[in-house]
């Protein structure tokens, strides 16, 4: 069985929902460690075996699978969650930015307020890329064209005797 259905299988396993607050709690901590860590040392790019990257976080290779999974997106280069073995070689190039975004559509505090930000994206960047988190979550409606309006085709005709028949 590979490492990622070993993690999904973990994660979305039933339970009732103490030990499924207890494994996300526990879960989240471990995260958030990582992240700390991450942005603490400013590195953006972290390469190696996938089990000697877990070993670096102090997780077990399923949980790292699990942390992968997570930051995927963020990743200059995208990795093939399925065909993660504990010997594979990975390299995950970090894009800040969109790690930052992507934390803020998680809806995850804990992670996008962490103080080891300061050190990576300034306040004001990080106030644009919440601006622009928000932007994209606005619905912005298109100006409907009434009858007697002019034609949007730019003809100088009203739309109802334009493009409106």
């Amino acid at each position: 069985m590979n490492l990622y259905k070993q993690w999904t299988d973990m994660a979305y396993e039933e339970r009732d929902q103490k030990e499924y607050n207890k494994f996300w709690e526990e879960y989240l901590d471990k995260e958030k460690n990582v992240y700390s860590s991450i942005l603490e040392s400013k590195e953006n790019v972290l390469q190696g075996s996938l089990k000697e990257l877990a070993e670096k976080f102090s997780l077990d290779v399923v949980t790292f699978v699990g942390f992968l999974d997570g930051i995927n997106t963020s990743l200059v280069d995208s990795l093939n969650m399925e065909n993660l073995e504990e010997n594979s070689q990975i390299k995950m190039e970090i894009d800040f930015e969109k790690l930052y975004f992507n934390m803020l559509n998680a809806k995850a505090p804990w992670l996008y307020e962490l103080p080891q930000w300061d050190n990576i994206l300034t306040i004001e960047k990080r106030k644009e890329i919440t601006k622009e988190y928000r932007s994209s979550k606005t619905v912005v409606k298109d100006q409907k064209v009434g009858r007697n309006d002019p034609c949007p085709c730019g003809s100088g005709k009203k739309y109802k005797k334009c493009c409106g028949q």
